[in-house]
């Protein structure tokens, strides 16, 4: 993988913090390749041991839903109300469903 420009790719970068259940996007790096770009993420965003898992994926490789199809792209599920927890009795002591 080379860009055009002669530069490295763009990879966007996922840490799951040690309280943390799921991996949030904390940054940006350009790195040569997939190895490059995680000894990278790990030294740049997890130096004070924050991070338990680190997800590098290139940006080019993205795909995202577009601000303009907000309504129609969402809107299947408003009619599909089974899916909201509303209807599902939580025990007590849950903390993470």
């Amino acid at each position: 993988m080379k860009a055009e420009s002669g530069q490295w790719p763009l990879w966007e970068v996922f840490v799951r913090s040690k309280q943390g259940l799921t991996h949030q996007h904390i940054g940006s790096l350009y790195a040569a390749d997939a190895p490059m770009a995680l000894g990278n993420a790990r030294d740049l965003y997890t130096r004070r041991q924050e991070g338990v898992s680190i997800w590098v994926v290139p940006s080019g490789e993205i795909t995202a839903s577009s601000p303009e199809d907000q309504g129609p792209f969402f809107e299947p599920a408003n009619d599909k109300v089974y899916r909201h927890p509303t209807f599902y009795p939580v025990p007590d002591g849950i903390e993470n469903l």
